[in-house]
């Protein structure tokens, strides 16, 4: 007899699927296993056993590695994880797998016994064993899935936190262009110095707050603007110099107008390596040193070819110091635009020795409460979301965050143009009336580095 209610279906609910997750997903995001809906979580005790490795780390990695066994530790309170433990209300449950031997095509395939080929054994175990369920391998190591589908295992990345491409496109055109605009509009923008009410500018969509706009007449001449949300109007932007630092271009004129304006808190200047990002950032903060407590310049560390620093030769000064020159390449080109013995120099380095201008390694600031401080976050393409969260969640009363980076150019082995935290912020703060993001596309170190980033 046909089903009189179409659309429903008599089929009994599919069993949820099974995750095991790989070390580098815990180092990632040490919550990761609360964003796995009502799934069930897989541990192979090989994770265990290297997140034991990392959680004496005084970084991030070892942050995460802590925070997830302190965690684990917390949810199993008395119980044991031998038969698995509910992680809460709506989802599924957690459960430590012990290892489990190389077995035919494992032990032929994967010749090295290392912590890599024993949770992907550890997977097709629980796979061979749970032939009603969809057993997935869950890494951010792309040879390791590559190897896991040559297995016949599911594997895939660590979907939660990566912004759609669609949205990471749409980020990259941040700066709104406008043409053709009547010239009696366009007058009315540049007459005015509280701006224009949008309704009365002629552009159709409504914008974001903090939206920037290159406006053309019709004879092709330019207006930067910035629609003020507060007051719903169109503002003109115009240049303005910093501490000696001039805007030489349109988009280093608009990340100008974001870092000197005080309603804005929150700034992502995105863009290739020359691009002005750290310096306009800089000399706005410097500009309005007196505005703040203090001015913090950093950087996460990523040594090169992701080797611990600890390797590396000399005291804790000499490690780090080679990763920080470049922030003071930055200070030192703003240095340059007035005598040694200027009050603006003087200044700067009164700033250094009372540290009211630090330049330091992100993991220095780790802990702090940052109130009523200018702070830069450089290279920040190399966080990952959480990090970035953590720095915004410990902004006090009064402090400006400045966040820069080059998405195409990172150098963290497990995050990537869709996942790490600076296309993070810019995809969830977007529409914010505390946030402004501008995307710095023309080079202006030099010709050749100009060419470079084009061509290379």
């Amino acid at each position: 007899m046909e089903n009189r209610f179409r659309g429903l279906d008599s089929r009994p609910p599919r069993p949820p699927k099974l995750f095991v997750l790989d070390t580098n997903v815990i180092l990632h995001d040490s919550r990761c296993i609360f964003n796995f809906q009502d799934n069930d979580i897989y541990i192979p005790v090989s994770v265990i056993e290297e997140l034991d490795k990392f959680k004496k780390g005084d970084d991030n990695l070892g942050f995460n590695a802590r925070a997830f066994v302190r965690a684990l530790d917390k949810i199993s309170d008395n119980t044991l994880f031998d038969r698995g433990i509910s992680l809460g209300k709506d989802r599924g449950h957690i459960k430590i797998e012990m290892g489990h031997g190389y077995t035919g095509q494992i032990r032929d395939s994967l010749i090295d016994d290392i912590p890599d080929h024993r949770i992907i054994a550890t997977a097709i175990w629980l796979r061979d064993n749970n032939p009603d369920r969809k057993v997935i391998l869950v890494t951010k190591d792309l040879n390791m899935r590559l190897k896991a589908k040559a297995l016949g295992l599911m594997a895939q990345d660590y979907l939660s936190d990566k912004v759609q491409e669609e949205r990471v496109v749409k980020t990259e055109k941040e700066v709104l262009t406008v043409r053709n605009m009547k010239d009696d509009f366009i007058r009315k923008i540049n007459e005015s110095p509280e701006g224009v009410p949008f309704a009365q500018v002629g552009i159709r969509r409504r914008p974001a707050p903090n939206q920037y706009y290159k406006i053309y007449d019709s004879s092709k001449s330019l207006t930067l603007a910035r629609y003020d949300d507060r007051d719903k109007t169109i503002v003109r932007v115009r240049p303005q110099t910093a501490y000696g630092i001039t805007p030489r271009n349109d988009e280093q004129t608009l990340a100008m107008d974001a870092v000197m304006n005080p309603d804005i808190k929150l700034i992502a200047l995105t863009g290739r390596a020359g691009t002005g990002k750290t310096l306009i950032a800089l000399a706005g903060a410097l500009a309005q040193s007196g505005n703040y407590e203090q001015i913090l310049l950093s950087r996460p560390v990523i040594p090169l070819k992701n080797q611990e620093l600890g390797f590396l030769p000399g005291s804790v000064n000499d490690k780090i110091g080679p990763y920080m020159l470049p922030l003071f390449d930055n200070l030192a080109v703003i240095k340059s635009c007035f005598s040694s013995t200027s009050k603006e120099v003087v200044k700067i380095e009164d700033m250094l020795r009372r540290e009211k201008l630090i330049i330091n390694p992100l993991a220095y600031i780790r802990g702090r409460s940052l109130g009523n401080v200018f702070f830069i976050v450089d290279e920040s393409q190399n966080l990952t979301p959480h990090e970035v969260k953590t720095i915004i969640t410990r902004a006090g009363e009064g402090t400006k965050i400045v966040f820069t980076g080059d998405i195409y150019q990172i150098d963290q082995p497990y995050l990537d143009f869709y996942s790490n935290g600076l296309t993070h912020l810019c995809d969830k703060f977007f529409g914010q009336s505390v946030f402004a993001h501008i995307n710095m596309v023309r080079g202006e170190r030099s010709q050749l580095s100009e060419l470079a980033g084009k061509l290379l």
